[in-house]
């Protein structure tokens, strides 16, 4: 008897947004759709094509669609503001160009709530009036919590898509988020993953273009922001990307895993606004391998209004997910794995051989997004959630900010633990487990659950030591004997410590007593705190 194929829970959209124009360099924007479309449907795969108004508005961008798209592909709307759209919606255009990329032009977060609901409803209603319903997905780089809800309980959309995380990219910052898979986002911020059905918008909102799960987050800044290493095939650099095949199969292999938290996710595609010959290599390579990981049952390939409503019909609230990459394709000693829930996120950095939290950030569905009520007054906006670690904001020359498990020797000095191996389970439902096998014989353990991170060592004599520098991001933070007191961009929230005692802080001026509870808050001065372990395991309560 044959055995049947194993079942594994992924799934990828085909999602290539349709810009009509491209007013920086010419470019010819309806071969990628042409191209993009036939490769597709040439491997039997659905797709999504997301309509900037510029190209719905462009018979020779939806008579194309039309005439060529079979029943299996979904058209929607890029909710990208342009001139034409801004005019018809009686708002004054302020742009540069008729596409304006600065994000208080060409993004709802500025204009008013009102303009913002009058520009969804000329493209919904235009949209109709060209295809006879209203589109089921409407993605963007970025919408707010209003517009987002407005399209929801307006128009009953399914699905909707936003960038991933990164810093002053483009002029725009997201940052702190639901690193990949899909959230709820809450009615006051769309970034932010509510906890509660009664504050949530009832559209998953699904992270785009794949992101590396080791070096993205503390990808190089430059003039332009980070740098970016995700899945678009238009990257092809040393850092890594969707133009190399070896980068692109080991992203396949640690995203779409058998086991999963809940499920694997990544969006493939590509803005048209590149040009076919910048994309063609590596899309078709992507594709290709997407068709054959596909007939293998490694993954299902849907459109992104399907993967809406396949997520409704399965989460009343956001799941919980997890992306372990425990193999680095530059073969430098990096793991990297990310667990995330409705509550917060956690990412751990195997950094050859030392133990590194890089990243917790608290998630709060009544902390109030910046442009709820008041339009983003210039092109650098800026969206995030509530930090309790952040290493790659944190950090300067002289300290690499993060939390770092440590032991103590007989003198009582803080020794950093060294990696020989790094496991995970994920085999119960929602949680996520992580076995570090230390030098010797000793071992640490970190589970994520619901609500709490737990710690536990073999050795009796450990603890974790929370460092940061000089950052203008850095929160307030109060120690207590119990909590972590903060408070980021005037919004206060703690984390509950059981089984810990805060026992030495250091700052430029002076050491204070290891017997002492810190009470004072810190400046950014400040170079970091220990956190004792007096029992055998020692917990984060969010």
């Amino acid at each position: 008897m044959n055995q049947a194929a194993p079942v594994y829970p992924n799934r990828v959209n085909i999602i290539n947004f349709i810009r009509g124009v491209e007013p920086r360099e010419p470019i010819d924007l309806i071969e990628p759709l042409h191209e993009q479309l036939a490769l597709v449907q040439k491997h039997g795969l659905p797709a999504t094509w997301l309509l900037q108004y510029d190209a719905l508005i462009n018979p020779d961008f939806t008579d194309l669609l039309l005439r060529e798209a079979n029943a299996s592909q979904e058209i929607g709307v890029w909710f990208e503001i342009v001139q034409p759209l801004a005019e018809k919606a009686g708002i004054p255009w302020r742009g540069r160009f008729s596409w304006d990329s600065h994000a208080h032009i060409a993004f709802s977060v500025g204009y008013t709530p009102q303009e913002r609901e009058r520009l969804a409803d000329v493209i919904m209603e235009d949209f109709r009036d060209k295809f006879g319903y209203y589109p089921q997905s409407v993605g963007s780089w970025f919408m707010d919590a209003h517009v987002l809800a407005y399209f929801s309980d307006r128009y009953n959309i399914t699905a909707s898509c936003n960038c991933k995380d990164q810093w002053g990219t483009d002029g725009y910052t997201i940052w702190g988020g639901y690193y990949n898979q899909a959230y709820y986002p809450s009615r006051l911020n769309g970034f932010m993953p509510a906890q509660t059905e009664e504050c949530q918008i009832p559209v998953p909102v699904f992270r785009m273009l794949g992101s590396d799960p080791i070096y993205q987050y503390d990808a190089r800044l430059g003039s332009n922001g980070q740098s970016v290493i995700t899945l678009e095939p238009v990257y092809s650099g040393d850092e890594g990307g969707g133009g190399i095949p070896e980068w692109v199969r080991w992203f396949f292999d640690v995203n779409f895993r058998q086991e999963q938290v809940s499920f694997g996710y990544a969006q493939v595609g590509q803005e048209n606004s590149f040009g076919w010959p910048l994309m063609k290599n590596g899309l078709i390579d992507q594709v290709e391998l997407l068709a054959s990981k596909q007939a293998e049952g490694v993954l299902r390939v849907e459109s992104l209004a399907e993967s809406g409503r396949w997520f409704k019909s399965q989460y009343p609230l956001t799941p919980a997910s997890s992306l372990c990459a425990l193999t680095d394709w530059r073969k430098e000693g990096h793991q990297s794995v990310w667990y995330y829930n409705r509550f917060y996120r956690f990412n751990l950095l195997n950094n050859d051989g030392e133990l590194w939290i890089r990243d917790i950030h608290l998630f709060d569905e009544r902390y109030v997004e910046r442009y709820l009520q008041e339009a983003c007054p210039d092109k650098n906006s800026h969206y995030d959630t509530l930090p309790v670690v952040d290493s790659a904001r944190w950090s300067d020359s002289r300290t690499s900010a993060g939390l770092r498990p440590v032991a103590y020797d007989e003198e009582g000095n803080a020794v950093t633990l060294v990696v020989r191996s790094l496991e995970t389970d994920e085999s119960v439902p929602g949680e996520l487990s992580i076995l570090i096998r230390l030098e010797g014989e000793d071992t640490f353990r970190i589970r994520c659950s619901e609500q709490r991170i737990t710690f536990s060592a073999s050795r009796p004599d450990w603890g974790l030591y929370l460092t940061w520098g000089e950052s203008s991001e850095l929160p307030e933070m109060k120690f207590g004997p119990s909590a972590i007191e903060y408070v980021f961009n005037g919004h206060p929230y703690r984390v509950q410590l059981s089984g810990a005692q805060p026992s030495s802080c250091v700052t430029h001026e002076k050491s204070a007593p290891s017997n002492e509870i810190i009470q004072a808050s810190f400046s950014a001065a400040a170079d970091g705190i220990t956190f004792r372990a007096v029992e055998r395991e020692l917990t984060l309560n969010f």
